[in-house]
């Protein structure tokens, strides 16, 4: 009979919070939590983790006091492992426990994981102050007294990490360190402009006490992490012998790269195999291009051949050309090698034991493609190339929005989907205007999407 996953039976004791995390998932779990967990002074910090909007994660992890399994799966078969570097996990309407952390002097680091959308921002990186959501959090902060901010609900990223920091200043809390550990570009620089524009809006007064005493962190994080299944809970219970409500799969490649200052320390993380750097662009630059940008292209293509994972899709020779080919488009920006690293995803993607599915991977396109996509695209053109995956990934995009392949989950796609009709010119014309508008006017490439979309519909199983 299996028994119950807790600290006292499996986990060692917790460590003093010292990390605050927004945006508990399995990519977290996965991945800051287990450099975390690996680090030669893991026993000195532990992770508060509060949830996204779903309470789940808080509900299924709390009576494991944070505990769960990590299922490493390679192709020969998979290995199991209990990471207790989670030591509290909230739902986010506790709100009172988030500004209590924030308002400890113990606490030294700050980390984020909540997708590109939740930065709120408008296509210039600034925060979108008309949207309704960051509207309605800007007025409750307005309106609210610092001591009375737990009490408050606030639905937004920028607005919440501003509350914080509005409770640190009051509370003379001192320095730490923001790190966001979401797949942009400059994510720390691109958080900071959002919750500092946030802060103009509610109390300017915060910018000064913010440049002296908030570090924003930038970060590259790779690490493939499909979502949980019946499947993993039933044979983490079978192998470990003990109930494990939310378990993590993931495989065995693990890569994250820092650059920045900690001025109230941080965990040992390059013990655990994290690169410090002076400058994570070009780390950024080749995964969001190549391992990104690749499966967006996947994402939006391949279901309309018929694929549901990464796994069926990079088997199918046409799929795997159109991929290749991205990746000769998209290496060729680059100023770091490669060629080895496209040789180390096609292994990672061909693994069986990853179950990583395309219509995961294809929400929120209206944030993924601007990044992952058209740094390559203006590259190419302006170099007088046509990049035939590249534009083929505008195509896939195009066509996805029009009700082919994976299902539309995407809170802006309306901005895009809206300009959409019958016409494939003015379809490919609109989509280029919104994915790269530099290359607004550029007739040729408006055609070469339109022929695209007839090569991958032609395709179609």
């Amino acid at each position: 009979m299996s028994t119950q996953l807790t600290r006292e039976k499996f986990g060692r004791k917790a460590a003093p919070v010292k990390i605050l995390h927004v945006g508990l998932g399995n990519f977290t779990r996965a991945h800051q939590a287990w450099y975390t967990e690996h680090a030669e002074d893991a026993d000195e910090w532990g992770i508060a983790a509060f949830t996204g909007r779903r309470p789940l994660m808080a509900d299924l992890l709390t009576p494991q006091d944070g505990l769960y399994t990590l299922i490493t799966k390679e192709a020969s078969g998979n290995a199991f492992e209990v990471i207790s570097s989670v030591v509290a996990v909230h739902p986010a309407s506790d709100f009172q426990s988030f500004i209590s952390y924030f308002a400890s002097p113990e606490l030294a680091i700050v980390t984020t994981t909540v997708t590109e959308v939740g930065y709120c921002r408008r296509p210039d990186g600034s925060l979108d102050v008309e949207d309704d959501l960051v509207v309605a959090d800007l007025e409750t902060l307005r309106n609210t007294e610092v001591h009375d901010l737990g009490s408050v609900e606030l639905s937004t990223a920028p607005a919440k990490v501003l509350a914080g920091l509005l409770a640190r200043r009051e509370a003379g809390a001192g320095a730490l360190t923001i790190l966001p550990c979401d797949n942009l570009p400059d994510n720390g620089s691109a958080f900071h402009k959002v919750v500092a524009d946030a802060a103009r809006e509610v109390d300017a007064s915060l910018i000064e006490w913010m440049d002296e005493n908030v570090v924003w962190a930038t970060c590259m994080v790779d690490r493939i992490t499909p979502a949980t299944s019946d499947e993993d809970r039933a044979e983490a219970e079978q192998v470990q012998g003990y109930t494990d409500a939310s378990p993590v799969p993931t495989e065995p490649f693990s890569e994250w790269v820092i650059s920045g200052q900690f001025p109230a320390g941080r965990p040992n993380w390059e013990s655990a195999g994290a690169q410090i750097v002076d400058d994570v662009e070009p780390y950024e630059q080749r995964k969001l291009w190549m391992l990104n940008g690749s499966h967006s292209l996947m994402a939006y293509a391949a279901p309309i051949l018929g694929h549901e994972t990464v796994a069926d899709a990079i088997v199918d020779p046409v799929v795997r050309g159109w991929v290749q080919s991205w990746w000769e488009e998209a290496g060729s920006g680059l100023s770091v090698e490669w060629e080895d690293y496209a040789k180390a995803l096609l292994e990672r993607y061909e693994n069986p034991n990853i179950r990583h599915l395309l219509a995961q991977i294809a929400h929120d396109g209206s944030q993924k493609i601007p990044v992952r996509i058209a740094p390559t695209l203006i590259n190419q053109r302006k170099q007088g190339l046509m990049p035939s995956s590249a534009v083929k990934a505008v195509a896939a995009w195009m066509l996805h929005l029009l009700g082919n392949g994976a299902p539309v989950v995407d809170k802006n796609a309306e901005k895009v989907s809206s300009k959409l009709g019958s016409d494939m010119v003015e379809n490919a014309t609109a989509v280029l205007d919104y994915v790269a508008p530099e290359l607004n006017g550029d007739s040729e490439l408006v055609n070469a999407i339109t022929a695209a979309v007839e090569e991958i519909l032609s395709h179609r199983k």
